[in-house]
């Protein structure tokens, strides 16, 4: 066995954490985001919204499960939520090489190395944690300990968060998965497999089209619109904005937004957004259903929310964060127009807000007969 490579993590106010590298060799930088889930790894490290991110694990034992066979080509199959790992790097606190679940075929670090994604261990991520809820969101950097941090930090691979990230995780060209009578057009930014495993499950077809294709066509042949999650800052994506107004203005069957789309939706009616100090990462954020005054446990990967007080009187608060008040989901008071900030298809966590996905089928189908 090789010996252990010293690593450590630099943060841009200075903080230095020393470690061991495992995974791919290499220096990266992105931001530093910490996600609080036991476990899911595997569909957290795959989930396109980290694109660009370097991801800290506050459970302090990782890797335990190992990793299931690499699925093919051009297939949905879970856990995983994309074609490849999306973040920059992954920190923890004590990573596992020996894993023991019957479904895996080989490590974390092993699948970490076969995609040149560096990690980190032996990192105290309850005091990393503590620093950036205290401090927010950081740029951060993994770097081999010998050598010069400057010179590596320069030649460090990053991904350009305002305009790269989102040609990164749009698919090339629009994707048909054939299903059901009802079709459904997924706007892909960056959106999670699980998405569209969902829809497939409750009888639709899916249209899946990148964010900058021209949707309007595509939105014509189908019954409903969803516009699913993805990375970054949503005012960055002012090309689809713009035709998401055009849609609400025109559009008279079934919008739902999920995360990043929520806050689409949201900009487009004439609301805005702001960046949350560390953002919700993790499986078990509580939201209020306003309406029923029930509360559920949910799945969440964002550093943007929406401003519910700005948003016009056509638009009503639907759902609401227990912990901090946040907007998590909004209801237009007359058209079948809504969206959530948290994840209803889930992957991982859990999947209490699932028939979200079984309400809105039953509205398309609904407008559909007419």
């Amino acid at each position: 066995m090789n010996a252990p490579v010293a690593m450590k993590l630099l943060l841009e106010d200075g903080t230095e954490m020393s470690g061991r590298a495992f995974g791919a060799a290499g220096s990266v930088g992105g931001e530093v985001v910490f996600n609080t889930g036991m476990t899911g790894y595997v569909e957290a490290l795959t989930d396109p919204s980290y694109r660009g991110q370097i991801l800290v694990l506050t459970y302090p034992l990782v890797g335990s499960y190992g990793v299931p066979a690499p699925r093919a080509p051009g297939s949905l199959d879970g856990p995983y939520e994309s074609s490849r790992i999306q973040v920059q790097g992954l920190v923890v606190q004590s990573y596992v090489d020996r894993y023991s679940h019957h479904a895996a075929t080989r490590s974390l670090g092993a699948w970490l190395e076969a995609e040149d994604v560096p990690g980190i261990t032996g990192i105290d991520t309850r005091t990393l944690t503590r620093r950036l809820r205290e401090h927010g969101t950081m740029k951060g950097w993994l770097l081999p300990s010998a050598g010069d941090p400057a010179r590596a930090r320069n030649a460090a691979e990053t991904v350009d968060m305002k305009e790269e990230v989102f040609r990164l995780v749009a698919p090339d060209n629009v994707v048909r998965y054939e299903g059901g009578p009802l079709k459904v057009l997924l706007v892909d930014a960056g959106a999670k497999d699980n998405m569209v495993r969902s829809l497939l499950k409750r009888g639709a077809s899916v249209v899946r089209a990148p964010w900058h294709t021209d949707l309007t066509p595509l939105a014509a042949e189908c019954d409903a619109i969803i516009i699913g999650n993805g990375p970054g800052d949503p005012k960055d994506l002012m090309p689809l904005l713009g035709q998401v107004r055009s849609l609400l203005s025109s559009y008279r069957k079934p919008i739902f937004g999920i995360c990043l789309g929520h806050q689409i939706r949201a900009l487009a009616a004439g609301g805005d957004t702001y960046k949350l100090p560390y953002g919700h990462r993790g499986v078990n954020q509580p939201v209020q259903d306003l309406l029923t005054r029930r509360c559920y446990i949910t799945s969440q990967n964002h550093g943007y929310a929406v401003r519910q007080e700005t948003l016009p009187a056509e638009w009503e608060p639907w759902f609401v964060n227990v912990n901090d008040g946040t907007s998590e989901g909004i209801r237009a008071r007359t058209r079948p127009f809504f969206s959530v900030q948290f994840h209803p298809e889930a992957s991982p966590g859990p999947e209490d807000t699932a028939f979200l996905f079984g309400d809105f089928m039953r509205l398309v189908g609904a407008v559909a007969r007419g």
